[in-house]
């Protein structure tokens, strides 16, 4: 039988257009589905029907409402007064305080939660002596109510409290910790111990998922653990700092529940924070100032959460999925 031979016969070239297909082409030139495929989309619509109802209801409708009565006068007349709202907003002393001494806390506060949870994560995920009680320190703020949490601290800070008759001993005036400049102090330590638990065990979970052939790899070549963690270690973290960062973010805000507890409605000048303003202006019936301040506060938080993500795509480009 006579061979034939391929050596004569040319492969045709690729065509550079069918290997590099731009993403725009791609989602107008899809293939037609399979009724499978149809079943399947018509039914995940049908399971997520239910939740983007309950979102519109319950989150849009109320935020599109709260734009409206931010343009009016009152919610009587309803006359349209565009920005004058939040101009009076801007002018008003308290919701400067109250926006100054937040923004003061959650620029110190949220940067240590995460940081300091990094390193504690670090130093329980090298194994040291003790580890498990480490981890039940800060790890009982999650499951004590707040309340709780609240009552342990003004035992300690009350002016007659446990701290003072500390002091006492060392011959040392009490200070009233809670009606004094270093309020915010107070504060930040039942922050920090109340959050730092859930996001050490976010960043221990983020190690162990940071492949073992490459800091073996590393070791070898005699990287070393500051080198490490910079060039590696960081880079498959950074969508977990920025999960951190961002629930963190969210905590500060929330830590008017443990403030309130603490001072009530009108606290010492450092503690009024934005969640007071609001309060007290929910009291009022002001809904105008109510819904400017609202919509600042969401503006502030998709502006500082967007530079967030962009930090992070910039740290965790390289790295793969």
């Amino acid at each position: 039988m006579k061979r034939l031979s391929l050596r004569g016969l040319k492969k045709p070239r690729p065509d550079p257009a069918d290997e590099q297909i731009s993403p725009m082409r791609r989602l107008f030139h899809r293939s037609p589905l399979s009724a499978r495929e149809r079943r399947i989309k018509h039914a995940s619509a049908a399971f997520l029907a239910p939740s983007i109802a309950g979102t519109l209801l319950f989150f849009g409708m109320p935020f599109v409402v709260v734009i409206y009565y931010a343009l009016v006068d009152n919610p009587i007349s309803h006359n349209f007064v565009f920005l004058n709202n939040f101009i009076a907003l801007l002018n008003n002393t308290a919701f400067r305080l109250a926006a100054k001494n937040t923004a003061m806390f959650s620029v110190v506060a949220v940067p240590l939660a995460v940081v300091l949870s990094l390193l504690l994560a670090m130093l329980l995920d090298s194994r040291i002596p003790l580890a498990s009680q480490f981890r039940t320190f800060f790890l009982s703020p999650m499951m004590v109510p707040v309340a709780s949490v609240v009552l342990i601290f003004q035992v300690i800070f009350h002016f007659n409290g446990a701290l003072n008759a500390l002091l006492a001993r060392f011959g040392l005036a009490p200070i009233d910790w809670l009606k004094s400049e270093y309020n915010r102090y107070v504060v930040m330590i039942l922050f920090l111990w109340k959050n730092l638990g859930y996001n050490m065990i976010l960043f221990m979970a983020a190690l162990s998922n940071i492949p073992a052939e490459i800091l073996e790899v590393s070791t070898i070549e005699g990287c070393g653990a500051l080198r490490k963690f910079f060039a590696i270690k960081l880079r498959y973290l950074s969508s977990t700092i920025l999960f951190v960062a961002i629930l963190s973010l969210i905590n500060s805000f929330k830590v008017f529940r443990e403030v309130y507890l603490l001072t009530g409605d009108y606290p010492y000048d450092g503690l009024y924070l934005l969640q007071h303003f609001m309060n007290n202006t929910f009291k009022s019936l002001d809904y105008q100032r109510l819904s400017a301040a609202a919509i600042l506060m969401a503006l502030v938080m998709i502006i500082i959460i967007g530079v967030l993500f962009l930090i992070e795509s910039y740290y965790g480009r390289d790295v793969e999925g």
